[in-house]
């Protein structure tokens, strides 16, 4: 396959030139191209499609993946008994049919005839049997292997899945599933990459002590195989990939693109300029100083999302503790700098394509399973300024809340000490502009706010670890139920960045909250459900370590000779069913 060398030029001459800059910014003025270029609808090549999702992914195996842009790679390479649609509504995929018991608990799904992974071998049952129980499995350690406690007590962190669990019947043509209680998002799982089947050979022949997840994974090499649409042909890392299509994939018929290339940079305007130049035809970010200039063409484009960008603090961080605060006053110190932050200001200077200012953590549009939406009719836990005077009635709140606890003196107008923190970030263009956003709001009262900027990779590491103060945090939905937004919380989830319940010196009992979400996943009344729900995201909210700022929407561009790529709300693009108008 033809390396995709105008691609890898733009990365070469646009990296070489932020590397003469400030590296506190993933874009400059200098590279600004202030208007959209013309609209164009035809292409020469009208089989290869060139993508900008985000940087370098931190995992190609759907088992490990927790980000979104890792969730695109997943879904356009690996697929599982069900899919999305581009109308955002589930569809048989590998399955053909499923069937469930009276009860709700046991799940037997009819997989299609002649289902096959990328090198030819026969896909059936047992490989989804295996995949699941290596992905719940303590030794893959994955983020989201909280998912199998809908499992019940067929699910442990300490051993995985039980045999019994998940069967595949001898002939490979049904997989039986047996939950622990009615779970009224299973088939929503039965398509999220974490359910993804892996091929075992690969697996199994690459593992090593310090890898027991295996290598096939790391690299384009003969052990990369996948059951999806696209198969990983070539990978520079931290400049491109390049995935071809996989003719054995089952519904190889409908994918007309051959080739999907993927440009890899955390530097948006890189990518934007490519855009512009028609080295790319579909771009996932737009740089903050080039979205109203985008937002004029008719390449703009914006769908719903259901998701919430946010500030996490590290609840067992030594800031507290060098400030002379206990873990109650700690909780009105977070409240505090809640209430600083210029949610609106950050909406209309970086974000730009109307966002709404985030009181809740779950976001606004979910659903509550029975029929509406889940916040409807909620005041939400703090006053989302959306005008200055809101604002500044939510900055006399905050000093009120600093006195409390003796960091402010109303008198004299100022700070009783020095506060200082890090707030930790990755290197992308809008993220750098928010940090800067919150620095200037703290520092009206005199709050200093360091900026660390990491790689996405570092940075992932970095927060899951709890190697941080305060992190700028996103979460989209994997599915559209609101536990999904709590259950992360939990003391041994891999997404619990805020470290709850991991410290055990603190007097916070977070087991409390960990059963409270046994009691959601048990409750097989809808509306006594929706209720333990909020109950539970009062709980979260109480301590002040989850501020949300905004709630997401989800903007890109894509060339009018492109059609057929859609999105849906829970964030994931995919190009399988795009085409192309040649020249």
């Amino acid at each position: 396959m033809k390396k995709f060398l105008s691609m890898a030029l733009v990365i070469a001459m646009v990296g070489s030139l932020a590397a003469c800059g400030s590296s506190s910014s993933g874009s400059s003025s200098e590279e600004s191209t202030s208007a959209p270029a013309a609209s164009a609808t035809s292409k020469a090549d009208a089989t290869t499609l060139n993508v900008y999702l985000s940087s370098e992914p931190a995992h190609l195996d759907p088992a490990l993946n927790s980000s979104v842009d890792g969730a695109c790679l997943a879904a356009n390479s690996f697929e599982g008994l069900y899919r999305y649609n581009s109308d955002g509504e589930l569809e048989p995929a590998c399955a053909e049919s499923y069937e469930v018991s009276e009860d709700g608990m046991t799940y037997t799904f009819t997989l299609k005839d002649g289902l096959k992974w990328s090198n030819g071998e026969p896909l059936d049952a047992s490989d989804f049997e295996y995949s699941w129980k290596r992905a719940a499995s303590p030794d893959t350690a994955a983020d989201y292997n909280y998912l199998c406690e809908v499992f019940g007590d067929k699910f442990s962190y300490e051993e995985g899945l039980a045999d019994d669990a998940v069967v595949a019947s001898e002939d490979g043509k049904t997989l039986t599933v047996t939950l622990g209680s009615v779970c009224p998002y299973f088939l929503d799982l039965a398509a999220f990459p974490f359910f993804f089947p892996v091929y075992e050979e690969s697996v199994e022949g690459t593992k090593t002590d310090s890898v027991p997840t295996g290598t096939w994974a790391n690299d384009a090499c003969e052990e990369y195989v996948c059951n999806g649409a696209y198969v990983l042909q070539t990978w520079n890392h931290d400049s491109d990939m390049v995935y071809v299509k996989n003719e054995n994939y089952w519904d190889a018929d409908s994918v007309t693109v051959e080739t999907l290339n993927y440009m890899l940079t955390s530097n948006t305007t890189s990518a934007y300029t490519a855009y512009q130049s028609g080295d790319l035809d579909f771009i996932d970010e737009i740089p903050v100083d080039e979205t109203a200039a985008a937002m004029t063409s008719d390449e703009f484009k914006i769908i719903d999302e259901l998701g919430t960008y946010y500030v996490g603090f590290n609840y067992n961080s030594d800031l507290y503790e060098n400030l002379g605060l206990d873990e109650e006053q700690a909780k009105v110190f977070r409240h505090a700098l809640c209430l600083l932050i210029d949610r609106q200001y950050i909406i209309d200077t970086v974000g730009q394509t109307g966002q709404v200012p985030a009181n809740t953590f779950i976001p606004a549009a979910a659903a509550d399973g029975n029929g509406g939406t889940f916040e409807e009719g909620t005041e939400g836990y703090f006053t989302a300024a959306s005008t200055d005077e809101e604002y500044q009635a939510n900055v006399e709140e905050a000093k009120e809340l600093l006195a409390s606890i003796g960091l402010w003196d109303q008198d004299a107008q100022a700070l009783t000490q020095d506060v200082s923190f890090t707030y930790l970030i990755n290197t992308a263009d809008n993220h750098i502009k928010i940090a800067e956003s919150m620095q200037a709001d703290f520092a009206q009262l005199g709050i200093n706010m360091t900026i660390d900027q990491q790689e996405w990779n570092v940075f992932l590491d970095t927060r899951k670890n709890g190697d941080f103060d305060i992190a700028r945090e996103g979460w989209v939905m994997d599915y559209n139920d609101p536990i999904n937004m709590l259950e992360m919380w939990m003391t041994d989830s891999g997404n619990n960045d805020c470290q709850f319940g991991r410290d055990e010196s603190k007097s916070l009992d977070w087991s409390a909250y960990d059963e409270f979400i046994g009691s959601i996943r048990q409750e097989a009344d809808t509306a006594k459900r929706a209720e333990l729900m909020h109950q539970a995201e009062d709980m979260l909210m109480d301590t002040w370590c989850v501020v949300p700022v905004y709630y997401y929407n989800d903007p890109y561009m894509v060339k009018n000779y492109v059609d057929g790529i859609y999105g849906t709300a829970l964030g994931t693009k995919y190009f399988y069913h795009a085409t192309i108008t040649a020249e």
